[in-house]
């Protein structure tokens, strides 16, 4: 079985099986457009059902929604040459993981899915879909996409998704995030959150004493003695930008999650939908 085999299987069984919680879904879906509770009526759907305020008042109540409508979920996966590192799975093989779990999800609650790839151009679009072959097509165009040599471009990502997406959207960015993106005007128009990819090595290094390193983004060469003093300083760097990230996200009501490539990424991802 091929690598695309491998991780469309897993990641439709984890997203379709009834054996994983009592929610198999990443998404939340209708919590978008819950206005009211009200009491149950004969022919409502149950699955509205609000069982704590059910519990209280010792009679059924559901939950009330502006409209039954499908939202449109855009998947974008963001592949610089730092995507091309990772000490058990290159981080790019995780970046398709995740990208088929949000797909298979995505089609699952039976919405729009629509994806693209960008570095600091737009490198591929697939239209809005609910056809599942179009996550075979995604998920394949990352794995053999060749990011080495790669750079991004996040000012350019966020103009191209401003205009473009005219209706309100639920964006999904899926990268590494080593440069701090400026999303604050498509997080007004949209919902976006992100998905930060990373290799524990990369954030934590050994001491490797004297060594040469490729940066697979800029193809520079680094020498030098990755002693104990080097890598914590290296490491405490990694962190202040790590946080300077994250307070980014959070001052433009980004939500985000961080997921490891040794991590199973369906938990990491049912834990950032369910805190929307």
């Amino acid at each position: 079985m091929s690598k695309l085999q491998k991780i469309l299987v897993r990641a439709r069984r984890q997203v379709f099986s009834e054996m994983v919680g009592n929610n198999p879904s990443i998404f939340q879906g209708e919590g978008y457009d819950f206005i009211e509770l009200r009491e149950y009526m004969p022919g409502d759907d149950i699955r509205h059902i609000d069982w704590n305020i059910t519990a209280k008042m010792q009679k059924p109540f559901i939950k009330i929604f502006r409209e039954e409508r499908e939202l449109n979920v855009v998947v974008v996966s963001i592949l610089n040459g730092s995507v091309h590192f990772g000490s058990k799975k290159f981080k790019q093989d995780s970046i398709a993981e995740i990208v088929a779990l949000l797909s298979f999800s995505t089609l699952k609650n039976g919405d729009l899915l629509s994806s693209y790839i960008f570095t600091d151009e737009m490198v591929s679009y697939l239209k809005p879909s609910k056809k599942i072959h179009q996550i075979q097509k995604s998920v394949d165009e990352i794995l053999n996409f060749d990011a080495i040599n790669k750079k991004v471009d996040f000012k350019f990502i966020a103009d191209t998704l401003y205009k473009r997406l005219k209706r309100k959207s639920l964006i999904l960015l899926v990268g590494d995030f080593f440069e701090i993106p400026d999303f604050a005007i498509l997080a007004k128009k949209h919902e976006v959150l992100a998905i930060i990819v990373r290799d524990l090595l990369e954030e934590k290094p050994p001491e490797m004493g004297f060594a040469s390193l490729v940066d697979p983004e800029s193809g520079a060469v680094l020498e030098g003695d990755f002693n104990a003093s080097s890598v914590q300083a290296y490491a405490a760097r990694v962190n202040a930008h790590d946080h300077k990230l994250y307070d980014t996200f959070r001052k433009h009501q980004i939500r985000f999650t961080k997921v490891y490539t040794h991590s199973m990424a369906s938990v990491e991802l049912r834990r950032l939908f369910e805190g929307r």
